[in-house]
């Protein structure tokens, strides 16, 4: 709304009130205002589209469209109406009728400026490059300026990228915009940076790098100034690519000799100078080395060079820089994988990086930068390492706990660095259960230790000492792993917890939690830490799967519903946003960025989380609200589901998780490998098309119970709808279910084989979650599905040719029926057991068992939405097979075998809904009866601040198991009561 103010309209001041309202949220007082005004003057275009965006807020989509059609169909100049109607058609998500409106607009004014870039801008909404292109060039004939011309030849640059023909972009679009670029440059036109970012672009495009070099080191290279050298970047990039090794190892040398702290020149000096050396390279006899000067050429050139820039650290009485001491490292590591003997030179690994540690062992970058360098030791030397990098470390005498604690913030950092050292090497696994629990008694005196030295820490600091209880945690996993003692994670928990009460806003601490109480079973306290993380735009992609998907599976299905609804939201929101931000870089002339932005767009949309989350909350939705088949049709209207179409890129999905969101200093050996990723990856998609398939088969399911024909639509916005609905399964026939079945049968035949094949394989702890598809496999849900959802096609079959003329199909159903039985009630003795048992003072979760009750629950869903269709095609037939015994007058008792099996089938089902509410309350009376405060932890000595925050955590997992336990159970008992409704 804020649009209107530069706008002189005689009809401002009338139109004030309603737009006041429409931004204060008013809506049905602005429909009020807009009424009484259109009374008054029914000619005023502007006051209609407001009443309509009025409408369009209040939920009436079919009023607002129609009257916002009105009034585009009468072609409006005035900047409000357009203004408002631009406005309106984007809160309907129709970005594409502002095009037509602003042509009309241009047509009827067509010297208008600001009517020309608001249909440039209306096409870079749509990505209509090509009219794009046209609409520039027009708005440069009319108005001389220099961005226009160019949003025209970035039109032409985006065709380029977008046509799916490579050849057609080189030898059309790009010359063509390389073309357009070069007359202006001849003409001397080029004005800003922002053009010659472009035309290097199109250079780049199109593998012209040596002219690419000439643009950058020419007169055009000087207006190259917003970033900090980035004539140097673009020069060292296109040497590179040229393969002139001289230049680019002449040009590193020398910003080094500049700047001796900036990685990237170490690494270009040192591939130019590997490439020199593999081309036996030598320099000219006279004149210089090359266009940016000395060129180095030899091992013994780089070792002097980097000795020099060590040398000249050394005499430096301010901080010295930490780029000579790891490109001395690098330089080894680089020899070293040559099989040269020339590193010997430069001194020894083990020694070198202690030099390091002893000069910057009080920085936490230290184990980073060291670590990328490890391998470079001996297995040998490993624990000779860590003990010379302890020794450096300066700790106060040994205390009461018997450990030697740190007297400052340096030396705990130091004593932190040589740890995480000596977890990365492995040293820490290699313990013995003894020497793993002293490691952890050491851990939490360090941290407690720590906790003083951040007294004076605001809430959202982090405590110094924060990473010695995230090791301590990691050291109890171990443990946990190797003896699967529960005990040992009760006690990480308790740990975590008091970790995050001293350091509130620590996200790692968060997320281990969050993992932890996910892998317990516990999903309630996890809502509140994801919550807490406070993640931000693309955050809900790449970290949201850590929510998603626990959600559901453990019976939270209202925070389920919340949780799929925040991350769809981001991601509805990333198409309207992105559209924005390129039409602000087309503003502003950041043209590198537009493509940036359409990669990322691109990047979200074909999402495997954003396919992941759509898919689950429709099938939640499904599995919550449609009961019977009249509700199931209606649920799937409303989703605008088409079962006849797969709307999931399956080709271009991507995994755009992110993977390593968790510190780990573990071993690389322990770490996540290339091949857990690809394994996850198929996992998922497995997992995915077998819930995809299960939706869509909903979606056909609903359309076989479809009601007699509706009147038509009044409005051409509900016409639209109603040609949506129509394609959306409401009209399927048995046909359509076939092939979907065909695909969900070979698709678990797949996912058998995936499960058979890896099931000796497990992910890293801190690694990808496993899907639910071996436990789905497991406990038999998924086959019972697909045996429900089959069913249909019979009973189909058995509508066309009649109760008198199908005794064989009749007892394959009523066999059908009785399979599903035997099915559903395996899968309920798989939920028996009590979530936390006690056993010898010890508490033990079970979380598999609420995952198998909510497959249990997932499939008498699907079960009763068959058994609704069953029972609405049974009981026609059922009557027209009365009336016919009527007219014959035959006085036979004897009920059709499908018809028996039915009923006996819901009288089993409504007595197996019975067994398994009573199971749920007796699952609930037993934790509501459990004493955790009587429980031992295996008579280890525990403070009673660490028994506080362990029987926290014991709380939130009982609670949590109470909640799933009573959602579970009350969606059973609506079941329950549906299934007594289906009589035939």
């Amino acid at each position: 709304m804020a649009a209107r103010g530069h706008v002189q309209d005689p009809n401002d001041r009338r139109l004030r009130p309603i737009y006041d309202y429409l931004d204060n949220g008013n809506n049905k007082m602005a429909i009020q205002q807009a009424e009484k005004l259109l009374k008054k003057h029914r000619d005023l275009h502007c006051a209609k589209v407001l009443k309509a965006i009025g409408l369009q807020r209040t939920g009436k989509q079919d009023e607002a469209f129609t009257l916002a059609q009105e009034v585009a169909g009468l072609e409006p100049t005035d900047d409000n109406s357009l203004q408002a109607l631009t406005i309106l058609y984007r809160e309907m998500h129709r970005p594409e009728l502002v095009t037509k409106l602003y042509e009309a607009a241009v047509r009827k004014v067509p010297t208008s400026e600001e009517y020309h870039s608001h249909l440039f801008m209306a096409y870079a909404r749509v990505g209509e490059y090509k009219k794009m292109q046209q609409a520039g060039m027009a708005l440069y004939k009319i108005v001389p300026k220099n961005p226009y011309y160019f949003w025209s030849v970035m039109s032409l640059v985006m065709q380029a990228i977008s046509a799916q023909d490579e050849k057609l972009s080189h030898t059309m679009f790009l010359p063509l915009a390389e073309r357009m670029v070069e007359k202006m440059v001849k003409e001397e036109k080029i004005e800003a940076e922002a053009e010659v970012q472009l035309y290097f672009m199109i250079l780049e495009r199109l593998g012209k790098y040596a002219e690419a070099l000439e643009v950058v080191r020419g007169q055009l290279g000087e207006k190259l100034t917003s970033e900090l050298q980035s004539r140097e970047n673009k020069c060292m990039f296109l040497y590179g690519r040229l393969e002139q090794w001289p230049e680019c190892n002449a040009l590193s040398r020398k910003l080094l000799l500049k700047n001796p702290d900036d990685w990237q020149f170490y690494l270009s000096y040192f591939d130019s100078l590997f490439n020199l050396i593999d081309q036996s390279w030598t320099p000219p006899e006279e004149g210089n080395h090359s266009a940016e000067g000395e060129v180095h050429c030899s091992v013994a050139q780089a070792i002097g060079f980097v000795e020099e820039r060590l040398a000249s650290e050394e005499v430096k009485e301010t901080r010295p820089l930490r780029g000579p001491y790891l490109a001395r490292l690098e330089l080894i590591s680089r020899l070293r994988q040559r099989g040269s003997p020339d590193e010997q030179q430069l001194g020894e690994p083990l020694e070198l990086m202690f030099q390091y540690f002893v000069k910057f062992g009080d920085k936490p970058c230290c184990f980073t930068d060291l670590k990328v360098f490890l391998h470079l030791l001996s297995p040998d030397h490993y624990v000779q390492f860590v003990n010379r990098l302890t020794e450096a470390v300066p700790l106060g005498p040994v205390g009461e706990d018997g450990v030697a604690l740190p007297g400052d913030t340096r030396a705990l950092q130091r004593h932190l660095g040589a740890a995480q050292l000596s977890r990365c090497l492995g040293l820490q696994h290699a313990l013995s259960t003894d020497g793993k629990l002293a490691l952890i008694h050491e851990l939490r005196a360090h941290y407690r230790h720590g906790l003083q030295f951040g007294t004076s820490c605001l809430k959202t600091e982090l405590q110094f000492s924060d990473m010695y209880c995230l090791m301590a945690a990691h050291v109890y996993i171990d443990l946990w792993i190797e003896t699967g003692k529960e005990h040992v994670l009760w006690q990480c928990l308790g740990l975590l917890e008091e970790g995050l009460a001293h350091s509130p806003s620590n996200a790692q601490i968060k997320l281990l939690l969050l993992l932890l109480f996910c892998r317990l079973g516990a999903f309630e306290p996890v809502v509140d830490l994801y919550s807490s993380l406070d993640a931000k735009h693309v955050q809900h992609d790449t970290i949201g799967y850590l929510l998603t998907r626990y959600a559901e599976s453990l019976g939270q299905f209202a925070a389920a519903s919340q949780a799929c609804n925040f991350s769809l939201r981001f991601f509805h929101s990333n198409q309207k946003d992105t559209s924005e931000y390129i039409i602000q870089a087309y503003k502003y002339g950041a043209f590198e960025k537009i493509p940036e932005f359409i990669a990322f767009r691109n990047r979200l949309n074909n999402s495997l989380h954003f396919a992941q989350v759509r898919t689950e909350r429709m099938l939640l939705d499904l599995y919550l609200d449609a009961d019977i088949s009249s509700t199931l049709e209606e649920s799937v209207k409303n989703m605008s589901l088409c079962p006849e179409e797969d709307d999931i890129p399956w080709d271009s999905l991507r995994d755009n998780r992110d993977l390593d969101v968790f510190v780990s200093w573990n071993p690389k050996v322990q770490q996540l490998s290339k091949e857990h990723r690809q394994l996850s990856l198929e996992e998922e998609s497995l997992w995915l098309r077998l819930r995809s398939l299960t939706l869509r088969l909903a979606g056909c399911l609903s359309g076989l119970c479809h009601s007699p024909q509706a009147p038509p639509p009044a409005t051409p916005h509900a016409q639209r709808n109603a040609e949506k609905s129509a394609e959306n399964g409401v009209a399927s026939k048995p046909a359509d279910m076939q092939p979907l079945l065909g695909q969900l049968e070979r698709t678990l035949g797949q996912a058998a084989q995936f499960t058979d094949k890896h099931a000796h394989q497990q992910y890293p702890f801190l690694g990808p979650p496993p899907t639910r598809l071996p436990q789905a496999l497991a406990n038999g849900s998924c086959q019972c599905q697909l045996v429900a959802l089959q069913l249909p096609l019979h009973v189909q079959e058995l509508e066309t040719s009649g109760l008198d003329q199908s005794a064989e199909l009749q007892a394959q159903i009523a066999n059908l029926f009785k399979s599903l039985t035997v099915q559903l009630q395996d899968m309920l003795n798989k939920c028996k057991g009590d979530l936390l048992e006690v056993t010898d003072g010890r508490c033990r979760a079970q979380p598999s068992l609420l995952e198998n009750l909510v497959f249990f629950v997932e499939t008498v869903c699907v079960v009763l939405w068959v058994s609704s269709h069953c029972s609405g095609t049974l009981r026609p037939l059922k009557s027209s097979l009365q009336k016919k015994k009527k007219k014959k007058k035959e006085t036979s008792t004897v009920t059709p075998v499908v018809l028996s099996g039915f009923q006996e089938f819901t009288a089993s089902l409504q007595t197996l809904l019975s067994q398994a509410v009573e199971q749920i309350q007796d699952q609930e009376s037993s934790l509501t009866a459990l004493k955790l405060e009587a429980l031992s932890l295996e008579g280890l000595p525990q403070a009673e601040d660490e028994r506080t925050f362990i029987k926290a955590a014991m709380d939130k997992v009982q609670s949590s198991y109470l909640r799933s336990l009573q959602e579970v159970g009350d969606l059973l008992r609506k079941r329950a009561d549906t299934l007594k409704s289906l009589k035939i």
